[in-house]
Order: structure tokens, then sequence, then C-alpha cells
């Protein structure tokens, strides 16, 4: 038929493709995008196009994001590096940057960051278990120091007892006796960073680098109510919507139940 009609074998094939209704597709990545709160880019955006029956390529994907004006909140993470220095403190560094492979709880790890209130600096410190980067304790408040730590260990939902290993940088407000009171009628071990090494805390910065892109940068807080009560529905999203290529391309709540799925 393509000789008789005097066409090329490629236009062919090319008209017989079924092409996939770009309407829809524009719709369905406008909807991941919304209810991805403007965080996800082209590859998240793949997976979770491709879980709805839909491929395309993050080149369609990414031309269709610039066409509709949806841009992601994020830029390109940097680190520069530090020279190791000796530490400063009898306790060492346990985890030595094995972040992959951890059990449950067997090391949580955590950071603080500043958040505008008002027309002052709070903050707002996160416990992230490395088995499956979930927050499993946060806490906000206005002063930086090992009270805001020890309030977040209490939102914590499981037994203390069943955590191993607190691994931290060196900041002052996790050198502490109320902290140290805290890890000790517990029984976990205290794993401190290299001074001016963040490699060695890469999870925790990671996800402080995530927080700060996607909720703190913004988002506007008039009281430090207001800023709780946020600062929970985001983590509340975070562990149970939000998917993560670390965990490829799963929530954190999802990995956790299939993960122990396995293991019973």
């Amino acid at each position: 038929m393509c000789t008789v009609l005097q066409i090329s074998r490629s236009t062919y094939y090319y008209e017989a493709k079924q092409k996939p209704d770009e309407t829809v597709l524009v719709t369905e990545i406008i909807r991941i995008f919304k209810e991805s709160r403007c965080n996800y880019g082209t590859r998240k955006i793949k997976v979770d196009l491709k879980k709805a029956g839909i491929i395309a390529s993050r080149r369609k994907i990414g031309r269709i994001m610039k066409q509709e004006g949806l841009v992601s909140k994020y830029t390109v993470a940097q680190f520069r590096p530090h020279v190791d220095k000796c530490n400063e403190s009898k306790a060492t560094n346990l985890v030595n940057r094995e972040f992959d492979n951890q059990p449950q709880y067997n090391v949580v790890v955590s950071d603080l960051t500043y958040v505008r209130v008002g027309r002052s600096w709070n903050y707002i410190c996160l416990l992230i278990d490395l088995f499956n980067r979930e927050i499993i304790g946060y806490s906000a408040g206005k002063n930086k120091d090992a009270a805001l730590v020890s309030k977040a260990f209490a939102r914590v939902n499981v037994n203390l007892n069943n955590i191993n290993i607190f691994h931290t940088d060196r900041g002052n407000e996790f050198k502490n006796k109320l902290l140290d009171e805290t890890l000790e009628a517990f029984d976990i071990k205290r794993s401190l960073s290299m001074k001016g090494c963040p490699y060695d805390n890469a999870v925790a910065e990671a996800s402080f680098k995530i927080i700060k892109t996607e909720f703190v940068k913004h988002n506007t807080f008039e009281t430090l109510e207001e800023l709780h009560y946020e600062l929970a529905d985001y983590v509340n999203w975070f562990n149970k919507l939000r998917i993560h290529s670390s965990l490829d391309y799963l929530t954190p709540a999802e990995y956790r139940i299939n993960t122990l799925k396995k293991v019973v």
C-alpha cells in the first residue's frame, strides 16, 4: 500500500503509532505536581505517571511543565568538601557514613533549622530513622537548645529503648546534660560527626535541604502555634504521601510496611 500510495514506510509507521492523549497527560502532570505541593521534578512525576498507567519521557514531562509554568521548588544541592579535623569530644562516629540498609530504629539522625515566625526566628528539630527516612519525632520552639531536641524525643510514638544509636553533628544543642540524661535513661548510644564535615551526617543534611525547600522557604508563620500545626501537617504528608527516590520511589510508610512484611 505504501508503494501504491507513493509514501515511505517510515511515514506509515510514524502515523500508525498510538499516541497518548496529550490533554490527559497534561492534566495528570498538573495533578501530580500540585499534590506534591509543587516539589516533584520530572523524575518523580514520571514514576507517578507510570503508576497511573501512563508512560512518558522525562523530556516530554519537562516540556509540558515548562509549557504550563510548573516550576519545582528545588535547586541543585551543593556541598563543598571540608577537611576532616580532630574530634573535640570523646564520642566517636559510630555510624561511619553507613546510612543504607539499617534496621528499623537502629540509627536515628537529627538536626535543627531556623524558621521565620512573625518578626523573630524560631527553630524546628526532626528525628529521622535511617531505616526508611521517616520522621519519627519533631518539635518547634523559640530556642535552639537541648530542650527542643528532648521535645522531639517526647513525640516519638515507639519505645525509646528500641533506638540503638543517636547520630548528630557537633552543635551545642546536642551537647547538654539534659539530652545526655535522656539518652542514658533509654540506653541510646551517642554518635557524632567529624567537626566541619556535613558528609558524616548526610541524610540529616539532605532531609533538611528538603524541609527548607518544601516547607520553610515558601510558607509564612504568624505564630508559633501556626508553625506547630503546619509542621504536623507537613510531617504527615512527608511520611505517608511523599515518594522518595532513595526508597525506590515509595513513601516511608509504604517502605516500612513492605519491608516488615518480608521479615515476618
